[in-house]
């Protein structure tokens, strides 16, 4: 049986807004998540073709579109905290790691992101860190 199993979500176009640009500043077109989702073998390595067997992640996704459009936010952190909250809160949920970039950054060019990982023994605390 696998050890270990996951769920990546990777370059998914998120609707937000963040930061605060003066006249002669890069303005980023887009804002980039990588998700990477550690869950129970067993919600992957199933008995048959059934949704009832896995994770459906598919909430989670629209959850996070929705906190990513909900607000303006002046850092790509906050956003992170609040997409790391959104996780913890799926028990399936076992561990994750979260990557948040934009593009362009300078001259129209490059990306720059902020990275958030929690392991299996931080889920704990992160379930019941202020809500």
């Amino acid at each position: 049986m696998a050890q270990k199993a996951s769920i990546e979500l990777r370059d998914l176009h998120i609707p937000s807004v963040i930061g605060t640009y003066g006249p002669n500043d890069v303005v980023p077109d887009s804002h980039i998540l990588d998700l990477t989702l550690t869950i129970a073998p067993e919600l992957i390595h199933i008995a048959g073709d059934d949704m009832a067997l896995v994770f459906d992640y598919d909430p989670l996704v629209a959850e996070i579109k929705q906190i990513a459009r909900n607000q303006k936010f002046e850092t790509q952190e906050y956003l992170v905290t609040l997409i790391s909250r959104a996780c913890a809160g799926y028990e399936q949920i076992i561990a994750m790691e979260i990557y948040l970039r934009k593009r362009p950054v300078l001259d129209g060019t490059g990306s720059l992101g902020v990275r958030l990982v929690f392991e299996a023994e931080d889920m704990a605390t992160l379930c019941n860190h202020d809500a």
